[in-house]
């Protein structure tokens, strides 16, 4: 794939008469493209990147996307581009997922001024870089456009691969929040890759390229997992965060500014953190961590992927879990588990301190509680909840991302 340095047709453009380079013109325009087209700025958003292939034969399908982070777009963001897309035909009604060709390019160019399409740069507007740089396609990519209509309806239609890539970039492209789309149906949409750093493969294409380059006395590329979501740093860097161990983040997961992730630490998808956070445990799909909170190290906390957990769990500001502990609630702010303690919904907890000092309660009826200290008795073994005055600082040094 060659890339083109003036958009296709450059010199032949036939600019249409209501093109403007009045950026209040250009506003104006947007909103009639949008009302023709029915965009109302409350639709999932769109990206731009390319369609992998796999497969042989009458089998030979789309099996994974790479959305280019700067240009995942969410719920009404960059609107003068989408509904010019959907005016030089690129996208269709009919078809959310759409090839992006030299016809469709030179009729897209035509919808902007001349100062805004040579403007086009990574930094002042990714989205027309971007579709800048396609031309053609090849047997195994193809660049495309996908438009989302909804980010919270289930997966599960048989066109919606493009729909669970966009889901999965947009979440660790910051334009969503963990929960802020619906990730139900992910696993039964996305194929089960070999996967070679950024490189999928369906495991038959990858046995098949093993033999072609051994017999040749070549070494393949070396498998780095089998499982439907890639790494998220093969697909997104996100800035200010550091990740010690990218095979322990996810695509999907959700990074602020500020988390460092250290070599215990995973995040799944649909999860991750809201500020600046050290994460030494697991995070669990649905679970999301807030602002200077600490997760320890070898700590857990119970996502809703399997073992029929449906609460999700949210931990929050300036809380911090101890080696080793883990998690079956949700945490206010200012919250600690102690070193070593579980905690699970049905756990037993005797007040201590306070209004409700000598009371007897399970852990669910403390959930979402801020200031509490949990830890066990060290003689008897039970667990108490006492009123914790006792703050938790991270070490602003290791955050400095």
């Amino acid at each position: 794939m060659s890339n083109f340095r003036s958009w296709p047709g450059e010199n032949a453009l036939c600019r249409p008469s209501y093109v403007s380079a009045s950026s209040n013109a250009f506003a104006e325009q947007t909103e009639s493209l949008c009302a023709k087209h029915g965009i109302t700025g409350q639709e999932g958003g769109f990206a731009i990147g390319l369609e992998y292939w796999g497969g042989q034969g009458s089998d030979r399908r789309p099996i994974y996307y790479r959305f280019f982070p700067g240009a995942v777009n969410g719920s009404g963001k960059n609107l003068g581009t989408l509904s010019r897309l959907f005016e030089a035909g690129i996208l269709t009604d009919g078809s959310l997922t759409s090839g992006i060709n030299e016809l469709g390019l030179s009729n897209l160019a035509a919808l902007f001024t001349s100062e805004q399409r040579s403007s086009a740069s990574a930094v002042k507007h990714t989205n027309l870089f971007t579709l800048k740089s396609f031309t053609g396609r090849c047997d195994d990519v193809r660049p495309v456009v996908h438009f989302s209509r909804d980010v919270n309806r289930p997966l599960g239609e048989s066109d919606d691969l493009a729909e669970a890539w966009f889901r999965l970039m947009a979440l660790s492209t910051r334009q969503y929040e963990p929960n802020g789309l619906s990730c139900e149906g992910m696993f039964g949409v996305l194929e089960n890759l070999a996967w070679c750093g950024p490189q999928g493969y369906l495991l038959e294409d990858y046995d098949q390229l093993e033999i072609e380059m051994t017999t040749r006395g070549e070494f393949p590329p070396t498998l780095t997992g089998l499982d439907k979501f890639p790494t998220m740093t093969s697909f997104v860097h996100p800035s200010g965060v550091r990740v010690a161990d990218a095979s322990r983040v996810r695509l999907g997961a959700h990074l602020a500014e500020g988390t460092t992730v250290m070599h215990e630490g995973f995040v799944n998808f649909n999860a991750g953190t809201l500020g600046a956070s050290m994460v030494e445990g697991r995070i669990s799909a649905g679970v999301v961590v807030g602002d200077g909170s600490d997760i320890g190290g070898g700590a857990s906390i119970m996502g809703t992927l399997s073992g029929g957990g449906k609460e999700t769990i949210s931990i929050g500001e300036g809380c911090l879990l101890g080696a080793n502990s883990g998690l079956g609630i949700s945490l206010g702010d200012d919250c600690i588990v102690e070193a070593g303690l579980y905690l699970t919904a049905g756990t037993k907890v005797r007040m201590v301190d306070g209004p409700r000092d000598g009371q007897l309660l399970r852990a669910w009826q403390l959930s979402g509680e801020s200031g509490l200290q949990f830890r066990r008795d060290s003689v008897d073994g039970s667990v108490k909840a006492l009123i914790n005055s006792n703050a938790v600082e991270l070490n602003e040094a290791l955050h400095a991302n």
